[in-house]
């Protein structure tokens, strides 16, 4: 069938809050989705209200489908950087606790090459006076947060910065 050529990968980011991040990665060419969610912890589907319980073990993050032909993984790796410091464990702004912290799920060897890289350059770049608090893990079960966070800043007329 025509239209089913394209090929399309995965990235998963966990740069805190959801909402922010992925208005940030629905505004990049090739990008053809971002679903918010939970990852990275031990309950099976688990809700909002339990994962800010912090007794769940997941992360606020974002499931981004893209074109690799489009956007490259590197690319969404830099936009991941720059969306947020990086060098803090467990929070991000105002927002403090396990579920805000910085993470990259990788999908593919390739990926988990790729990130690591990009997190040693950025280290070693000088850019920041602290270490990269960032864990590059491998995928984890991925639970799409309930609706009213999908699109959160489009539905009330909010910009992503």
């Amino acid at each position: 069938m025509k239209g089913l050529e394209t090929t399309e990968e995965i990235a998963t980011f966990g740069a805190g809050c959801f909402w922010g991040v992925e208005a940030a990665f629905l505004d990049i060419p090739g990008v053809l989705d971002v679903t918010s969610g939970y990852s990275g912890g031990t309950t099976v589907k688990p809700s909002y209200e339990q994962v800010c319980s912090h007794r769940t073990g997941h992360a606020e993050v974002v499931m981004v489908r893209f074109d690799p032909s489009l956007v490259s993984y590197e690319r969404l790796l830099d936009v991941f950087w720059e969306l947020h410091d990086p060098t803090q464990m467990n929070r991000q702004g105002p927002d403090v606790g396990d579920q805000y912290r910085s993470v990259i799920f990788y999908h593919s060897p390739d990926q988990q090459a790729a990130a690591e890289a990009s997190k040693k350059r950025l280290g070693a770049s000088g850019r920041y006076s602290r270490p990269i608090a960032t864990s590059i893990e491998p995928e984890s079960a991925f639970y799409p947060a309930e609706d009213y966070h999908q699109r959160y800043f489009a539905k009330h007329g909010m910009a992503a910065h």
